[in-house]
């Protein structure tokens, strides 16, 4: 039996807890972990919620294999739904089951346990394997795919917007003068080839490589656009007083959250408006004070902790009329669909 309590340490679990659970103190109570995993926080919120049933959704099929198994395993299995899926495909997961509405749903955006340490998944530039990088290997893009068929410009853009690379474009150059002589399927090459392009005197600390296979990551993914259209698609879902809790792992996800939290938290009139129309008021509630980071208790026991921002806000009244168009707007990708060109 596969003891996932040793692969897998979840972060910020107690204050995830307390965010979520709250909402979930009621008959029929539904919770979706978008971001299913391992199942570390998802078991966690079943136990501190009796009466919820929770909606485990992930792109992995062996992370959901496990994750089930988990259930199983701790007697929770009667109150758990396993979904493969991607987590922008939330509204087709609840319809199947029937679903019309959730009372929190919870994202955490970083890269499981399983996936880094697995060499052979192509996530870690610590070990020399194949570029693969997929969350779900039954899509058939690889990193090695994107490396071998983007043109200079692409490469430069995702390195530079999603790795936020400081020389994006000597890295893109030198990737396409290379690429039809020697192709680039391994990490260890894409390391080497990162290594000898960035001057050693302008170098972060940490491998020079790692804001390159993070920009790859999140593209062969299609993290960030996903993420842009599931925030809404959640909210849709929530029915009032419900919550949406959220970990990110990177500037570009936390912005991300951040920007679509901040359009219910704030009043949507000029500022010199006599009055406040109802319609116009937040209609979220914010439930950190900015983003919650990790301590340093916490970054010592698990150092995957130290770059988490956990934010959290409760819908304090249903969403008024005026933003749905927007929300729903976003959510189904017509605006502030930003990113790749890679989305399944």
């Amino acid at each position: 039996m596969t003891d996932i309590t040793a692969i897998h340490a979840p972060v910020l679990l107690q204050d995830c807890v307390d965010l979520v659970a709250p909402a979930l103190q009621h008959e029929g109570a539904i919770v979706v972990d978008c971001t299913l995993g391992l199942a570390g926080h998802a078991t966690a919120f079943l136990k501190a919620a009796p009466y919820a049933t929770l909606v485990g959704i992930d792109r992995d099929t062996e992370a959901l294999a496990l994750a089930t198994e988990r259930m199983r395993n701790e007697g929770l299995d009667n109150r758990f739904i396993p979904a493969h899926a991607a987590f922008d495909e939330i509204d087709e997961v609840l319809r199947e089951h029937n679903i019309d509405s959730i009372d929190a749903a919870f994202m955490d955006l970083g890269l499981s346990s399983l996936q880094i340490d697995e060499a052979d998944r192509g996530f870690s530039y610590s070990h020399d394997t194949a570029l693969d990088m997929r969350m779900d290997t039954t899509q058939s893009v690889t990193a090695a795919t994107i490396l071998a068929t983007y043109d200079v410009h692409e490469l430069t853009k995702i390195f530079r917007e999603y790795g936020e690379e400081r020389f994006s474009a000597p890295i893109a150059r030198r990737i396409v003068e290379i690429r039809d002589t020697q192709p680039i399927v391994t990490s260890g090459q894409l390391v080497s080839l990162v290594d000898s392009v960035i001057p050693k005197a302008h170098r972060a600390t940490g491998n020079p490589a790692k804001r390159v296979f993070q920009a790859l990551r999140i593209e062969v993914n299609g993290e960030l656009d996903k993420l842009s259209r599931t925030l809404p698609k959640i909210v849709l879902n929530l029915r009032e007083h419900g919550r949406l809790v959220v970990e990110s792992y990177h500037s570009l996800e936390d912005t991300t959250v951040k920007r679509f939290m901040n359009q219910g938290l704030t009043v949507d009139v000029p500022a010199n408006m006599p009055v406040i129309p109802d319609d116009a008021q937040p209609f979220f509630k914010p439930l950190t004070r900015g983003a919650m980071k990790a301590s340093k208790e916490e970054i010592a026991h698990n150092t995957r902790s130290s770059s988490v921002r956990l934010r959290a806000v409760e819908l304090c009244r249903p969403v008024p009329k005026r933003w749905l168009p927007r929300l729903q707007d976003e959510a189904y990708g017509f605006v502030n669909s930003k990113g790749g060109r890679l989305h399944g």
